[in-house]
């Protein structure tokens, strides 16, 4: 029987506190409570929540059954638990795994049953154990706790294609080729030779095939070498035309096998004149992203996943994210080869280094991040030292010697955030966070992977003199990245606000470091990073502030005055700061146009598309407030324009999900915003007010109900059943009326229809 992969997502009891005897195989679980997977093992508020309320060790159980007449080996995949998991099969205790943010696979064969129902019982220690990395010291992320990635019941012949690393070579050269490395596993030997051959595959069509015998002559692991060549003229997979193929190897014996993986040919190299991709000078400009959301942490569907991923290269227009601090989930990575989105990629840890045992979960983290994803064509850097640490020679020597063993075709970095540093790695990879003048080794090949964040904490309530600043400083750092082609690029503290602990942020276990919120609702500072994008992908006019004659009161033009410096020396106050592509914004209060805007060359001049900054609006006061219209021009033609309101008054409540489609495999999702907006839809930011959410079909709501409004704004996501039907999300605010969301819930293995048309940010 060939291999074949059961989806073990649904089907799952669990349980809190562990109890002995949970992992019993004639234990009576049916009044357990039944999850899906991924899974959270309590939900939470999104602040203001105790970190202990959600580290206790649990018990989560499911039967599955082996094929009739499959006499092969079954594995269990695990893509991810939090922290420490212990797995037993029908009673039998198979083995423990330690560490939440890496895969990992133990064999069932000799445990299960061929001819009943077998039961697989998994503990998780959800606990902060200071023998696991990420743990040992103070930490500024949450882990949460729970099976919240998925699992898979792989089942394969005697001898398998046990892991495929297929590495573009000679890329720019007309003689480029892939070397295949095959690493074979078998349970004993094989007599006579076995076939194994590989396949570059464009969908049906292959392009290449390269095959050879080979002979298994003891149990064990084995590694086979092949190498498609002679690929004519491949398209090589770049940030705006991401192509991807398919390699698939096959093994022909006893029994066949077949393993795929996707790839993409690039050449990403990092010089000392910056970072090059397929020869090109690329600036690198991006965010870091930690991988929570809000009530749940990490355990979040594919879908949701995804999404963040098209969020940072679509709506912020950032070519590359920072996996911070650990890998991250494979559905955000798969979207990120898919849509041209390059990743820095790094293993779990902040600050702490442990002692020997420590540091060998860490090696492991560091084998099993480069196994699981080096033939992705998004991942550019293989981060192999603890965010932020101390020199540990020894340690860092072996990450690196690693990481290059297993895959020689990518460079090595390691973040650090101070200068006087051994560099073992091949980039120089810092957090600078000195926006005066970045720092640079002249000797070092220089990423700045961290800037901003903690400096100037911003939340979406802030006062409009905070939040223009935030937008000015984030432009501040880039300009002078741009300004220099030695720095490869520029990777800001953060893309969302992200939960921490209560020492840390703002005191209610969050840290608002990001250019959107917790919801993934943007700052203005979004608008900075969105707007350094060609006006030919996207035309982006952004006001960095809100409407309101007391923000715009002559009077109050000081809270103002260091917010700016034109690098003269001057300061200028009674500022507004506006984030666009165009090239000419024409201001209007009314019908009065107040001002012709170019622009700030002067003090951004390096950017591709500096902010557009006056003070023309701090006077504009008197018997009448109006509203304020700006127009944007490229090359003197009218392209976009932009209304706020100056009536002061709520006046819309929206509702609006990411997707309008989704499956009912009782883990799919999607985020559904909640705004108060003024009557030309832009965002007010002091709006409050409950909103009463109550759902009519087959999904239920993941977040606070009511859910108050902060900023203006808000989300919940609605995560589907089991059962496919229509779905409406009744939302009421208490002042401003009703909305409803309406999704089509199709039934499992059903192709999801597309996401829902974006809104530019508002």
């Amino acid at each position: 029987m060939p291999r074949h992969l059961l989806d073990l997502d649904r089907g799952w009891r669990h349980t809190a506190p562990a109890s002995p005897g949970d992992e019993a195989a004639d234990l009576d679980d049916s009044g357990w409570e039944r999850v899906t997977l991924p899974h959270s093992t309590t939900t939470l508020p999104w602040h203001g929540f105790d970190r202990a309320a959600y580290q206790f060790v649990s018990v989560y159980r499911r039967t599955v059954e082996v094929p009739e007449g499959f006499t092969g080996r079954v594995f269990l995949d695990v893509d991810g638990a939090m922290t420490a998991s212990t797995v037993w099969c029908n009673g039998v205790l198979v083995g423990e795994h330690l560490g939440g943010y890496t895969p990992f696979s133990m064999e069932l064969t000799a445990q299960v049953a061929r001819d009943r129902p077998n039961v697989i019982a998994i503990r998780v220690d959800a606990t902060e154990r200071p023998d696991i990395p990420p743990f040992g010291g103070r930490m500024d992320y949450l882990t949460f706790g729970g099976i919240y990635r998925d699992v898979t019941l792989r089942l394969v012949p005697q001898v398998f294609v046990a892991d495929v690393f297929a590495k573009p070579v000679r890329v720019l050269e007309a003689e480029r080729a892939i070397e295949v490395s095959c690493e074979l596993d078998a349970d004993g030997a094989v007599p006579g030779p076995l076939s194994i051959e590989a396949e570059l595959r464009d969908g049906a069509r292959i392009l290449a095939r390269s095959q050879r015998e080979v002979r298994v002559s003891d149990r064990g692991t084995a590694t086979v070498d092949l190498l498609l060549e002679n690929l004519g003229d491949i398209e090589l997979w770049d940030i705006d035309r991401p192509r991807l193929y398919d390699v698939v190897v096959r093994l022909h014996g006893p029994s066949d096998d077949e393993h795929t993986r996707r790839i993409g040919l690039r050449e990403a190299r990092f010089t000392p004149a910056g970072f090059f991709l397929n020869g090109r000078r690329l600036k690198l400009r991006g965010l870091n992203r930690h991988q929570t959301f809000p009530f749940v942490g990490g355990a979040m569907p594919r879908r949701v996943q995804r999404r963040d991923a098209e969020i940072l290269r679509h709506e912020l227009k950032c070519n590359v994210v920072r996996t911070s601090h650990y890998p991250q989930s494979p559905h955000f990575l798969d979207r990120c080869d898919e849509i041209g989105l390059l990743v820095v990629e790094e293993i779990p840890g902040w600050s702490h280094v442990g002692d020997a045992a420590w540091q060998a979960l860490a090696c492991r983290d560091v084998e099993a991040m480069v196994r699981r994803d080096r033939n992705r064509p998004s991942v550019i850097l293989w981060g192999v030292r603890i965010n932020e640490s101390r020199d540990h020679h020894d340690f860092y020597t072996r990450t690196n010697q690693l990481a290059r063993t297993l895959d020689d075709s990518r460079q090595t970095g390691g973040i650090r955030n101070f200068f006087d540093s051994e560099l073992l790695e091949d980039v120089y990879t810092v957090n600078d966070f000195d926006i005066g003048e970045l720092r640079r080794p002249n000797h070092q090949l220089y990423l700045v992977t961290e800037f901003g964040g903690h400096t100037f904490p911003t939340k979406q309530t802030d006062h409009l003199d905070r939040v223009q600043e935030h937008v000015l400083r984030h432009a501040r750092v880039l300009d002078q990245i741009y300004g220099d082609d030695r720095h490869a690029g520029g990777i800001g503290w953060c893309a969302f606000d992200y939960n921490t602990r209560g020492d840390a942020g703002s005191g209610d276990h969050v840290c608002y470091h990001g250019v959107s919120d917790i919801f993934r609702i943007p700052k203005p500072a979004a608008a900075l990073y969105r707007s350094q994008c060609d006006p030919a992908e996207a035309i982006v006019l952004e006001p960095a502030f809100h409407w309101s004659r007391g923000e715009f009161h002559p009077h109050a033009v000081e809270t103002h005055n260091t917010m700016y410096d034109d690098r003269a020396g001057h300061r200028s106050s009674g500022l507004a700061v506006i984030c666009s592509n165009c090239d000419e914004l024409r201001l209007y209060v009314g019908d009065r146009m107040v001002s012709r805007l170019e622009p700030a060359r002067e003090a951004f001049g390096h950017l591709p598309h500096p902010p557009f900054i006056t003070d023309a609006l701090s006077a504009k006061w008197g018997p009448d407030w109006h509203d304020l219209c700006i127009e944007g021009y490229l090359e003197g033609r009218l392209v976009t324009t932009r209304r706020l309101s100056g009536r002061g008054v709520d006046a819309l409540f929206q509702v609006e999900p990411d997707d309008t489609t989704l499956v009912a495999d009782g883990s799919d999702a999607t985020r559904v915003v909640l705004r108060v907006t003024d009557e030309f839809g832009n965002r007010r930011p002091y709006a409050t007010g409950a909103v009463s959410l109550r759902v009519e079909g087959p999904a239920r709501i993941i977040g606070d109900n009511p859910f108050a409004l902060v900023g203006g704004g808000g989300a919940v996501w609605l995560r589907t059943t089991e059962t496919p039907g229509p779905v409406r999300l009744h939302a009421e605010h208490t002042a401003l009326g009703a909305a409803t969301a309406e999704i089509q819930v199709l039934p499992a293995g059903t192709p999801s229809a597309p996401s829902a048309p974006q809104l530019a940010p508002r």
